[in-house]
């Protein structure tokens, strides 16, 4: 059985550096990180007294609420398709 390559990719989020090691390419990897880091920076721009663990959890918390949006407005997106297939 033959397992993909992992890609191990060095990125910078909020001034740290981290290993990162999994299935995606290293493109991939870097916008994620890139991402992520633009996100810890626009939260701390709003609120400048946050610790570095308390701005990991907002951005975290904002990113999974991005995520069930669009998981949301997907499964909507699927419905309306399914009822118009059934025309």
């Amino acid at each position: 059985m033959s397992q993909a390559k992992k890609t191990r990719t060095v990125v910078e989020i909020y001034g740290r550096k981290y290993t990162i090691i999994g299935d995606e390419d290293i493109h991939h990897t870097r916008v994620v990180a890139s991402m992520v880091d633009e996100k810890m920076r626009d939260i701390y721009q709003n609120n400048k007294s946050l610790d570095t663990t308390r701005l990991a959890v907002l951005t975290a918390v904002n990113a999974v609420n991005d995520y069930v949006k669009l998981t949301e407005q997907y499964n909507e997106l699927l419905q309306k398709i399914e009822e118009k297939e059934d025309y």
